[in-house]
């Protein structure tokens, strides 16, 4: 189990749905304050998150990924802030953006068997670890970067399920 300190305040995080599609947003700000409390990242660090339609994803992943047609999630770090190694808090700053497109993931959510809720706060997860520098280019960085993902995940869904909430 991962060790959770002091929440972090959520007055960083800021969220913006510009979909029709209702997100819970209090389940993404208790999420994304769970992981960066767990990660050990300063409470007062900036991320902004971003509910697109499939057009606006489009021309962001062509733009910026160089790829064609719209995908779930992207993440644009801005200060390359990292996981601090153990005891240590990382620095302040931006962590930067994660947008995730709620239309094309909710084929990918019926598939996996989950909400489109669960499927977000999934891709948000893997959006902040993106942010933190990991990646999955390589088999190794893969397993070590889904580890964390799925620990960071249960560990929230566990103590959300025992408070009460999302």
């Amino acid at each position: 189990m991962i060790a959770v300190g002091e929440p972090p305040s959520s007055n960083g995080i800021e969220i913006d749905n510009q979909t029709p599609d209702e997100i819970d947003e209090e389940a993404v700000r208790s999420l994304v304050a769970h992981h960066l409390a767990a990660l050990n990242i300063a409470p007062d660090c900036e991320l902004s998150i971003s509910m697109v339609d499939e057009q606006t994803m489009t021309d962001l992943h062509v733009r910026w990924m160089d790829e064609p047609g719209p995908t779930d999630v992207l993440s644009f770090p801005m200060d390359e802030l990292t996981i601090p190694g153990q005891g240590e808090l990382a620095p302040s700053g931006v962590l930067g953006d994660i947008i995730v497109c709620p239309s094309f993931v909710r084929a990918q959510a019926e598939e996996k068997g989950r909400t489109l809720d669960e499927e977000v706060q999934f891709l948000i997860t893997h959006g902040i670890l993106h942010l933190l520098g990991l990646d999955h280019s390589e088999p190794s960085d893969e397993q070590a970067m889904f580890s964390l993902q799925d620990d960071l995940l249960n560990d929230w869904i566990r103590s959300t399920h025992k408070a009460g909430t999302a």
